[in-house]
């Protein structure tokens, strides 16, 4: 926009954007999924005489997985055809990527078969993939294809045509056996992964061998079923080979060992990657085993990891902090997890977050300290929060705990009015968002309001529950009901203001046992439970 303002051109003529400007900002768009945006910006390209290249079809592969839109993938190649615009491996790969984004393995198979035999039809082995995909093309959002229309111009010829052939062939190079090798991991399929690092370790071409991207694919896929003694052959055969690992595969070996709660081995590995491989930790690695010791309930070794991580200069981060308040908190120790925040608010380099107020929160909960937990929240409103589902669900777990059913009263009312808020309208910055409770808060309300006998709120919340999808356990509140509630209402020596009284409570008691399927007075005749008349 401020070089429009420039009438003579020669003014701007090193200052206007070429195609790498336009390329970063056209990738913007796609990461963001902004259609509209992308549109406008290619067409602009003309304006200012920039032609698009290689790479700008690249980027527009993206756009289309982004928009999940796998028949389109071939009509960019062939537009790269038609335009004569030298191939590059980088397109290629993010053909395989694409497919492999969109979980078409098959396809994306087929692609890289074609390449190891030299063939040049990618176009029709595309084309053909497209044809199970017709029956999808009927629910497309009409704006969105327009946007596409105009992109692709030959998305509007017949394609009757034959496809065009690639200028030559190409083989496949490590990147795009490792895309594909991600796929496999990404399913689950440990051994064709391993297939795969095998055939390229047998190919002619030397830019076909396996990398260490392609090793860490392979140690990523059995670290995720477990396989840690393979994983680290892998990690060894790395070393020998002279491919060394690096700090990416150990961290990856590091999640294994601590999701296996095997932090000895962790600790060695550790060792192992800083004396004998000469790779210093990052944040990420101590972030790694702070989560570890957690799993494991010792807060001590967290907070040990967390300070051996400052004392080596290395800056906590937000995940930093919010994981080593988690071992407080999980381990009955709020004040030390309070310490924790406190020091994170004091650290200009990260920002609490809601899910350090919750953390917080959650510390005081678990040991039924609700005054404090309510005073948190209230600071945490202070300070532009609002609470969310999890700390409406820690809250409900603490007056669970402190059994103080009058709270969940209370904080059933917020619940209520937020699940009320309609999210049509764009809600003022001061008020708060509109809230979509899950069940293991309704139902831990619930649970409360049936033992203490408030059946009317009970009711209510069971009515949210099924509004939102979440069915109710009958059978568990059918059971609190008999062994707390089943003799209520049975004096027959209540004086006959004090049976008034009842009366309210027992029809809501009555609507209650009615909703459970439970025998009562009221089966044979209509209740309500709007307040009655005492004259009646």
């Amino acid at each position: 926009r401020h070089l429009r303002r420039f009438t003579d051109p020669e003014i701007t003529a090193d200052s206007r954007p070429d195609t790498a400007a336009y390329n970063g900002v056209l990738n913007a768009c796609a990461n963001m999924g902004g259609y509209d945006k992308f549109l406008q910006l290619f067409e602009e390209m003309r304006e200012f005489r920039v032609e698009p290249d290689v790479l700008t079809y690249n980027v527009m592969i993206k756009l289309c997985a982004r928009a999940n839109r796998k028949d389109l993938i071939v009509y960019v190649l062939e537009m790269i055809l038609a335009k004569d615009i030298p191939m590059c491996m980088t397109t290629l790969n993010s053909v395989v990527a694409a497919y492999v984004g969109f979980g078409d393995l098959e396809t994306a198979e087929k692609v890289v078969q074609a390449m190891r035999e030299g063939k040049r039809d990618l176009c029709r082995i595309l084309r053909d993939g497209n044809l199970d995909e017709i029956e999808d093309m009927e629910d497309l959002e009409e704006d969105e294809d327009e946007v596409f229309k105009k992109l692709l111009p030959n998305l509007n010829e017949e394609s009757d045509s034959e496809p065009p052939l690639l200028p030559k062939a190409y083989s496949p190079n490590s990147r795009i056996y490792t895309t594909l090798m991600k796929g496999y991991m990404n399913e689950g399929r440990v051994a064709d992964t391993m297939r795969m690092l095998e055939a390229m370790r047998h190919q002619d071409d030397r830019s076909s061998h396996p990398d260490h991207v392609s090793y860490t694919t392979v140690v990523s896929a059995l670290v995720k079923t477990g396989s840690m003694d393979r994983a680290r052959q892998v990690l060894a055969e790395m070393t020998r080979i002279g491919c060394p690992a690096n700090r990416i595969t150990y961290n990856i070996l590091l999640k294994g060992y601590c999701r296996l709660l095997q932090m000895d081995k962790a600790k060695e590995l550790l060792k192992e990657m800083v004396d004998g491989a000469g790779i210093e930790p990052d944040v990420v690695s101590y972030n790694i085993l702070i989560d570890g010791c957690i799993l494991v309930d010792d807060s001590a070794g967290a907070l040990a990891f967390f300070n051996e991580m400052r004392s080596k200069g290395i800056a906590p981060t937000k995940v930093s902090y919010t994981t080593l308040m988690k071992a407080f908190a999980q381990s009955g120790q709020p004040k030390l997890a309070r310490k924790v925040f406190d020091e994170m608010l004091n650290d200009p380099r990260v920002k609490a977050d809601i899910v350090a107020w919750n953390m917080l929160i959650e510390g005081y909960c678990r040991l039924g300290l609700i005054e404090e937990a309510k005073q948190l929240v209230q600071k945490m409103k202070e300070s532009g929060f609002f609470p969310d589902v999890s700390t409406y669900g820690s809250l409900a777990n603490g007056i669970s705990l402190a059994r103080k059913p009058g709270e969940a009263l209370l904080l059933w009312n917020e619940v209520k009015e937020r699940c009320a808020v309609k999210g049509g309208n764009k809600p003022d910055s001061s008020s708060p968002p509109p809230l979509k409770p899950d069940e293991g808060l309704l139902d831990t309300l619930a649970d409360i309001c049936v033992r203490a006998a408030f059946f009317r709120k009970a009711l209510e919340i069971v009515a949210c529950m099924e509004e939102n999808g979440i069915p109710p356990n009958k059978t568990k509140y059918s059971r609190i009901y008999v062994e707390m509630h089943s003799r209520m209402f049975t004096s027959k020596h209540a004086s006959k203001a004090r049976q008034d009284r009842r009366i309210e409570r027992k029809r809501a008691a009555e609507a209650f046992k009615f909703w459970l399927g439970l025998p009562n007075s009221y089966y044979g005749s209509e209740w309500r439970l709007d307040p009655l008349d005492r004259d009646d």
